[in-house]
């Protein structure tokens, strides 16, 4: 049988801080260009095709979105060996190695590539300095796709370190040729603390020639950073597998925020949570549409906490072109291949 509803605490019930209660709602906040490409890519896949269209993993790391395509008929796989021979399939914004490349041409499937292009920039470093002899330090998350993808593209130059803790006991040797990159969505001050600490022991240890850590993933912490000091707590909104949104937490935390939790949806925010606070700080991961956040001001303002001030602290305005396959064939059907509409960001109901 379904779980009953939880039947949530009366506002009355909830102990009232001392001075006003207030929201401070962090921006940058949400989608960042990689993501809206990707999503928008599944949704004008679905509309020129038609039913079915395979993605293979989550086409971004949040529940919603996942959900929401689901009932428009998209389909979502582990593998490319679990799409019929022949069909379509959509690669997530997480990238993806050659031999899933491979994989895909040897089913004759038609591809259509939604790998951030922020993604791509790390894959060809990859692909460079493994040509260019060095051993490749790959700051990042076992088990994560973007990381998968990275070490496919040179395996047998590329060492994983996933923190400081590993970074004091990894055996690099002693490499010629030493050179660090990362996964786009980590946290700037840990992957710094970690390349630190590997140049502490390989002084010969090199910087990528650009930061590989994404501008929206460091747009959003520096946001969470400037409202942490005052928030007695802080809601993320994201999913458990988006690293970017489990990354906030602990930038919250650290920042000095007095409690930090990350929720999927408004349901999910626990009112004891309230008890003696005054000021609440709201932000959300690169991949979670605006509409979750809402939900959760929606709950807030339920619980007293009506005055809400965004705080910005930059402004994004970069939008990647839709994947080159799909516009391919939106050109040659007539259709328009941009994702803006009517001269303004193309609305879809993710957002």
């Amino acid at each position: 049988m379904p779980a009953m509803p939880r039947v949530r605490k009366e506002p009355s019930e909830i102990r009232q801080p001392e001075s006003a209660k207030q929201v401070l709602l962090a921006a940058p906040r949400g989608y960042c260009a990689g993501v809206d490409r990707a999503v928008i890519a599944v949704e004008r896949a679905l509309e020129h095709y038609g039913e079915p269209v395979y993605v293979r993993k989550e086409i971004v790391h949040n529940r919603h979105v996942v959900e929401t395509l689901t009932e428009r008929g998209a389909i979502f796989v582990d593998s490319a060996n679990d799409v019929p021979e022949g069909e379509r399939v959509v690669f997530s914004a997480h990238g993806v190695s050659p031999e899933v490349h491979a994989k895909a041409a040897a089913r004759n499937l038609e591809t259509i590539d939604a790998t951030c292009p922020l993604v791509t920039k790390v894959h060809r470093e990859a692909i460079r300095f493994a040509k260019e002899g060095y051993l490749i330090v790959l700051v990042g998350h076992d088990g994560h796709e973007e990381v998968e993808g990275t070490m496919g593209e040179a395996p047998d130059h590329i060492v994983l370190v996933q923190n400081p803790d590993e970074a004091r006991t990894v055996d690099l040797g002693d490499p010629e040729k030493l050179i660090w990159i990362s996964q786009t969505t980590l946290s700037v001050d840990e992957t710094m603390e970690t390349v630190n600490i590997l140049r502490e022991r390989y002084p010969q240890l090199q910087d990528p020639p650009s930061d590989d850590i994404c501008y929206a993933t460091q747009n959003r912490q520096v946001a969470v950073k400037k409202i942490a000091p005052q928030a007695d707590l802080v809601i993320v909104v994201g999913s458990a597998n988006s690293s970017n949104s489990v990354r906030l937490v602990e930038v919250a935390l650290e920042a000095g925020a007095k409690a930090a939790h990350r929720v999927d949806f408004a349901r999910e925010v626990d009112e004891e949570w309230f008890h003696d606070v005054a000021t609440v700080g709201v932000t959300s991961g690169a991949s979670v549409p605006e509409v979750l956040v809402q939900g959760v001001l929606k709950l807030l303002a339920e619980y007293g906490y009506t005055d809400v001030e965004e705080v910005q602290t930059a402004t994004e305005d970069l939008m990647f072109s839709l994947p080159r396959e799909l516009r391919k064939d939106l050109k040659a059907a007539g259709h328009k291949t941009s994702n803006k509409k009517d001269g303004a960001d193309r609305e879809h109901d993710l957002r």
